[in-house]
């Protein structure tokens, strides 16, 4: 038996810093400029295994958790990379789908001032779920736009009943953008559900712009069924409601380097937690702690903190706690 399989996408992530950028804002939105026709310099660059589903299978092998993972590779270099990658974190391969005629994705990662723009391209997995042992847990994450043409969300659905793992539901772009609340089901069967503000509103179906308050978003996604929620602020750190109670926590010091995979740490951290017995204020100290170890190094699994490196950071900042609102 496991205590966690994640369910989601992996990559292989290039960064690329840059070092002659601008900010610009049009519309009221803030772009990444760079001088159209022109030959742009940037730093040294370097690729990692990354994706959603392999940060968090990767952060919790390292926070004692035994772990499996579903994700689809092609039969190529990058495959091979991320299947090495994940065996050497201790994290069991077995339901790793092996795509004869598809290149294992590539994204191309734009650092610039410690954010990062991404350029993506998802190849069109068949998305079928394997025929899972049992686990405690189960995570699940970004997929490609074609998880609409599977039954895998079914098949999740399916295994979770008879299973009774509990899950932690975090949806990427694309399950967004097709709309979570079409699988209320899926949504009753969540003990976690963790997006950012943006994501929350779009959900819920406000404009990107409209000032809701927080607590207000944590009990209409709480409304939708999942038993816990958690919605992410950036620099203002993340709020949480576990069925009664509503939390703030703010965010963790931090050196910062570069921002890819916070949120994937910080939802991997809370997770741990919640494995280890602790409730969700507590778990929120866990999520904050890793979310901000992340952010020091290059790529989105080198700072993922190891169960001893997270007791050090939580004792060493004992003064930041979740607090009720």
């Amino acid at each position: 038996m496991f205590d966690l399989i994640s369910i989601g996408d992996s990559v292989i992530d290039t960064f690329v810093p840059l070092t002659e950028a601008a900010l610009v804002t049009v519309k009221g939105e803030i772009m990444l400029g760079l001088q159209y026709g022109c030959k742009i310099p940037v730093g040294d660059s370097v690729s990692l295994v990354a994706g959603n589903a392999a940060n968090n299978a990767v952060g919790a092998s390292r926070l004692k958790l035994k772990t499996a993972i579903y994700v689809n590779i092609g039969s190529d270099d990058r495959g091979d990379k991320i299947k090495s990658k994940l065996k050497e974190e201790g994290v069991d391969a077995r339901y790793v789908t092996l795509n004869e005629n598809l290149p294992t994705n590539h994204h191309i990662v734009l650092d610039f001032k410690g954010e990062r723009t991404i350029l993506v391209h998802h190849q069109p997995w068949k998305y079928s779920l394997p025929d899972l042992d049992r686990t405690k847990w189960i995570y699940f994450t970004s997929l490609a736009p074609t998880f609409v043409e599977s039954n895998i969300v079914n098949q999740l659905i399916n295994y979770l009943e008879f299973s009774s793992a509990r899950l932690l539901y975090n949806p990427g772009t694309f399950q967004i953008k097709m709309g979570v609340k079409k699988h209320p089901r899926l949504l009753s069967l969540t003990e976690l559900f963790i997006v950012n503000v943006e994501e929350a509103k779009h959900i819920l179906g406000y404009a990107a712009g409209e000032a809701i308050p927080i607590k207000k978003l944590l009990l209409l996604l709480g409304n939708l069924g999942p038993k816990m929620v958690i919605i992410t602020n950036g620099k203002d750190g993340s709020y949480g409601f576990d069925g009664e109670n509503c939390y703030n926590i703010g965010i963790f010091p931090a050196n910062l380097v570069e921002m890819t995979g916070a949120g994937d740490a910080y939802a991997t951290g809370v997770l741990a937690a919640l494995f280890h017995g602790d409730n969700l204020a507590e778990a929120m100290r866990w999520g904050a702690a890793n979310g901000a170890s992340v952010v020091e190094q290059i790529g989105p699994q080198s700072g993922l903190l190891t169960y001893h490196k997270m007791q050090e950071r939580l004792k060493e900042y004992s003064r930041i706690v979740a607090r009720k609102i």
